[in-house]
């Protein structure tokens, strides 16, 4: 009954005890007599999450571990965290224009495009935010100390933190100083160069970074003649083709909150994006007077500094881009189910899934 079925949820680093994020399984089987359609896979840890890439060619063994090698690449440049890459680099320069690379500078020119179309509910400079929180760090104390007590940041202390969170404040310049507009074409031929006018601002790229590498993973393996195959960045699922019989992959969407493996709908679908978010990947849990409880969760509020607290449990955006995905989730968790909706209605080629509080599924290409 699982053959060829596709998981989809996220999951925290494997030492911590919590089932609060969960990991994609993926339960696939030969569909096919031939040779080339039996699935191939390779399993790394990258992004602080389990990446797995499948493909229906048993010849292309050296494809999957380039692959890896790619995801390496490309979080030595991405990584806020990683000493040394290109946006911890930004990050430290105290302001100074820090030269990057190709890739970087693309990524941080879709960041700014997201950030203006969405009027600043996303922005790249809310890391200051997220580390104050520490979300993820919390979790992995209170997995290990019983008596751990949650810290919440004081309003005075996101409020002054929020001062320095405005996207308007990174500058992607070419090495004549002109600066890059959203609808530049760059060129891998050209020196590029981030900074960010603001000393005390930093950046991270975590709200559509994975989408981006996912894009560049399927570009790779349709260039070595790739036709069917799963990309797997935690909560991001691409899908080259379909199954080698031309029938869609089986998608399962993760119940915000269930058991492992535990799936609140179905969806088939080929050559298609499927990303999730939700408040249910990193989070801890408060009661407040013991009647209430309040979830605080890694997507937050840039005009409050506090975790998104709305009607909703989950999102998860249908496209053809995963990075695009990435960032429509996000924001439409942020609208909420009734802006959200609208929002995504006034797309081309994207669905939304709404997951609400009360678990109704809504769907934007449903009435």
């Amino acid at each position: 009954m699982y053959e060829n079925f596709i998981y989809i949820s996220k999951k925290r680093r494997t030492y911590v005890l919590f089932g609060f994020i969960l990991l994609i399984f993926l339960f696939i089987q030969s569909c096919a007599s031939h040779q080339y359609a039996a699935p191939i896979s390779r399993t790394g840890f990258a992004f602080d999450t389990v990446v797995t890439i499948t493909i229906y060619d048993s010849q292309k063994k050296e494809t999957l571990d380039e692959c890896l090698m790619l995801c390496e690449k490309y979080e030595s440049l991405f990584s806020a965290t990683q000493e040394g890459s290109e946006i911890w680099n930004i990050n430290h320069a105290n302001g100074q224009a820090v030269s990057v690379s190709y890739d970087t500078a693309v990524l941080i020119q879709a960041a700014l495009y997201y950030c203006a179309q969405s009027h600043g509910m996303l922005d790249l400079t809310l890391h200051p935010i997220s580390e104050e929180w520490n979300i993820s760090g919390q979790m992995e104390q209170a997995s290990i100390l019983p008596d751990y007590k949650y810290y919440i940041p004081s309003q005075q202390t996101l409020s002054q933190l929020l001062e320095h969170v405005a996207y308007q404040n990174v500058q992607l310049i070419d090495a004549n100083g002109t600066e890059i507009g959203n609808n530049t074409t760059l060129s891998d031929n050209t020196d590029y160069y981030v900074l960010l006018k603001d000393s005390q601002s930093t950046i991270d790229l975590g709200f559509i970074a994975k989408g981006y590498i996912a894009d560049q993973l399927k570009s790779y393996l349709l260039s070595e003649g790739v036709k069917n195959a799963i990309i797997s960045l935690g909560g991001n699922i691409l899908l080259i083709g379909s199954k080698p019989d031309n029938t869609p992959f089986h998608v399962g969407i993760q119940k915000p909150f269930g058991a492992a493996n535990e799936v609140i709908t179905t969806l088939q679908k080929s050559d298609s994006s499927v990303v999730s978010s939700g408040c249910y990947e990193r989070y801890f849990i408060i009661d407040d007077d013991k009647k209430a409880k309040t979830i605080y969760h890694h997507i937050f509020d840039p005009t409050t500094g506090y975790p998104v607290q709305n009607d909703l449990l989950g999102v998860t955006i249908l496209s053809h881009s995963s990075m695009e995905g990435d960032a429509l989730s996000t924001y439409c968790y942020i609208l909420g189910l009734e802006k959200g909706l609208e929002y995504i209605r006034s797309l081309e080629n994207v669905e939304a899934i709404f997951i609400t509080k009360n678990y109704e599924i809504i769907s934007s290409y449903l009435d």
